[in-house]
């Protein structure tokens, strides 16, 4: 196994991303998952509340945990989670299978208030896909180097999702859920996932 410039080559012959190293969970989430336009709104829901409890932590923590958030969030129901009151909340604060954070549990369930406004006004998937005219940003990264933790599009939804409620969606934070869920392709160009990633946001929306 090779790296060189945040490519790793894998005993499979592929060039991947550095990020996800050898973990298996970790590459099947890269092969599958990051990267992939993502339009549907509860799923994009999802994986910004995760990706908010992510903070200060890395990402495989969360992966490993997010069948227990699925099963302690209620699928993710941003109805169901809207609606949680204090008991609720106590009681994921014992929950060890996830982060046990109040300040990101009681912003879950901010979000998700603010999830309900923005899904009846227009839709969720709407909201964030119209910050990118409906496709994917084709990003050239030849390098890690050439990956920024954040840039205009990230702070305007940033300021925008902050505006109808939503918690933990900082710039960096909304940069990183706007790579995984596919607004911006930044697998790096040697990567096999790179190419892949450009076919698909032709296809999307």
């Amino acid at each position: 196994m090779t790296e060189s410039d945040g490519l790793i080559r894998h005993p499979d012959g592929k060039c991947r991303c550095w990020w996800p190293g050898t973990d298996e969970l970790y590459l099947a989430y890269h092969d599958a998952e990051w990267g992939v336009p993502e339009l549907d709104d509860r799923a994009l829901f999802e994986k910004l509340i995760l990706d908010g409890f992510q903070a200060g932590l890395s990402w495989i923590t969360i992966l490993r945990k997010r069948e227990n958030f699925r099963r302690t969030f209620a699928g993710f129901d941003p109805a169901v989670i809207a609606a949680f009151g204090p008991q609720h909340i106590e009681a994921l604060m014992c929950d060890a299978g996830i982060v046990r954070n109040r300040q990101k549990i009681e912003g879950a369930v901010a979000s998700a208030r603010g999830w309900l406004a923005i899904q009846e006004r227009q839709g969720f998937s709407n909201f964030l896909w119209d910050f990118v005219d409906g496709r994917p940003v084709q990003n050239e990264p030849r390098s890690r180097a050439d990956i920024r933790p954040e840039n205009e599009t990230s702070r305007a939804i940033s300021k925008a999702l902050k505006a109808e409620g939503f918690n933990f969606v900082g710039p960096t934070i909304v940069y990183a859920f706007m790579q995984a869920v596919g607004m911006v392709n930044d697998h790096l160009t040697g990567c096999f996932r790179h190419a892949e990633g450009k076919a698909m946001g032709q296809r999307s929306r």
